[in-house]
């Protein structure tokens, strides 16, 4: 095993981040957006959403272990998982927008072009997110530096979720002059083109460290019976679908609990009182005077509103983000990832008790959500990391992709699980997108959907932690032993 101890550069951590921020764009508009957007603008059945999202999400989880075997045994001059980050680039922009296209079917073939274009979607993200994904525990083996990276990198994920969930439903209206079909597809075509940019940067910025021996050979029999017998990566790999399916539901269910339950009328009393909407009032007549009349900010409330509301939980996010790494660095990442969630899990399930017209209680809970959520978000990723460490000290074998599968499979798999939640607990409720006024019944599995049941998630992966060994001991026992393992080798 040969690797480098160098401290790793600015710019790479940069160029690294970058990825997930492309990545993001996309992955960020699924959770939030991909139910809206089949029910309400591509006008496909909440049920048929529903199956969609989870036998399409499905599919790209079980692809991601063969992705895994893959990406292990890539073998080009530039790595195994920085060619794969270039070699997808094109069609993953190309999907993305095929994806968010609304061509004029009938309802049968609205169906059939969902079904495929999310499909190859998905599909695409697995064979450029788990080389990229993985590409993170080669860069280096310093755990400190892992943290930085990861800490980096989320600042990404973040920024690209602040555009999407603050921004993304304005520019909608803005772009496809109020037709949110084209809107939609003017945004996505923006973010393919970003997308494309910069995943090409990620490949030329970033270098694998890592890089196991000539000797190392294993079976794909073998890289799977360790899998099985690592407990750590069982668990992260139980946690990650649990956190998954909570933001899956929680993303998706935003949209419609600012048109559907809090009260319109106090949500625009609200947003005037703290200046929004003068500010709104100021930008639009900014615009207007640089000859941008048909660039007007939605001035509905439910839009604002959820767009603000977004930005306060992800504003708080960033800073917590910034946190993460000297709280881990000093009680290890385990032990601060579940008091986090274990309070933003709280946070999210006092949604349920807030009346429609206490705006100002809806948007301190989102803060105080945003804020313990955030410092779990760097942490994650760089647990699967260090369990693809924990898998190399156990078993004197490296098979980091398969290891990072469990993430992305995790990821696919709560996708799939809460976006097809989000639609069918929609449909179970009455939902109905052609009303004005949707159902008594409806507005409670909105609230729900909103509170109790993505807490209920995040609280099944707190459990879950309580069987994850990794804690700070063993992190940095296993990070020097690992070290004077592969100075050993070198010699």
């Amino acid at each position: 095993m040969n690797t480098t101890p160098e401290k790793i550069s600015t710019l790479e951590k940069v160029g690294y981040s970058l990825g997930d921020l492309a990545a993001n764009l996309i992955f960020q508009t699924l959770m939030t957006f991909l139910a809206y957007f089949y029910t309400d603008v591509y006008k496909i059945p909440a049920d048929a959403a529903s199956i969609i999202i989870f036998s399409g999400g499905m599919i790209g989880a079980l692809f991601n272990p063969v992705m895994g075997i893959i990406a292990d045994r890539t073998k080009t001059r530039w790595g195994k998982f920085r060619p794969w980050i270039l070699w997808t680039s094109v069609p993953f922009g190309i999907i993305a927008l095929l994806a968010f296209s609304t061509p004029d079917f009938g309802p049968g073939g609205k169906i059939a072009y969902a079904m495929i274009t999310y499909v190859i979607l998905v599909l695409v993200y697995s064979a450029n997110n788990l080389p990229y994904s993985a590409l993170s525990g080669v860069i280096t083996g310093d755990m400190s530096q892992r943290n930085s990276l990861s800490s980096y990198r989320f600042t990404a994920v973040t920024i690209a979720q602040f555009i999407v969930q603050v921004l993304l439903l304005p520019l909608v209206l803005i772009l496809g002059d109020g037709d949110k079909a084209v809107g939609f597809e003017n945004v996505m075509g923006i973010f393919a083109a970003v997308g494309v940019l910069f995943f090409i940067i990620t490949f030329l910025t970033t270098r694998e460290r890592i890089i196991p021996s000539a000797d190392q050979v294993s079976s794909v029999k073998q890289d799977l019976t360790d899998l099985v017998k690592n407990r750590p990566w069982v668990v992260m790999l139980l946690i990650t679908i649990f956190i998954f399916i909570t933001l899956s539901l929680k993303g998706g269910i935003y949209i419609y609990y600012f048109e559907n339950y809090l009260d319109e009328a106090e949500l625009a009393a609200f947003l005037t009182s703290i200046g929004f909407n003068g500010f709104i009032d100021g930008l639009n007549g900014l615009l207007t005077s640089m000859g941008l009349v048909g660039f007007h900010w939605p001035e509905d409330a439910p839009s604002s509103g959820f767009s603000l509301f977004n930005a306060a939980g992800i504003i708080l996010m960033i800073i917590a983000i910034a946190l993460s790494k000297p709280i881990a660095d000093k009680y290890g990442k385990r032990d601060l990832f579940g008091v986090a969630l274990a309070i933003s899990a709280v946070a999210q399930f006092m949604f349920f008790f807030i009346a429609p017209d206490k705006i100002a209680l809806v948007f301190i809970t989102q803060i105080i959500h945003g804020f313990f959520y955030g410092l779990t978000i760097p942490l994650l990723w760089a647990m699967i990391a260090d369990v693809a460490d924990f898998s190399e000290w156990k078993n004197n074998r490296r098979a980091t992709a398969i290891v990072f599968s469990a993430m992305i499979f995790g990821l696919k798999a709560g996708l799939a699980i809460g976006g097809a939640l989000v639609a069918g607990l929609l449909s179970f409720y009455g939902y109905d997108p052609l009303l004005h006024i949707q159902s008594d019944q409806a507005i409670q599995g909105i609230l729900m959907t909103m509170s109790v049941y993505p807490a209920i998630t995040f609280f099944m992966a707190v459990a879950a932690l309580f069987f994850y060994e990794i804690n700070k001991e063993k992190e940095v026992m296993i990070e020097r032993e690992l070290g004077s393992r592969r100075n050993a080798k070198k010699k």
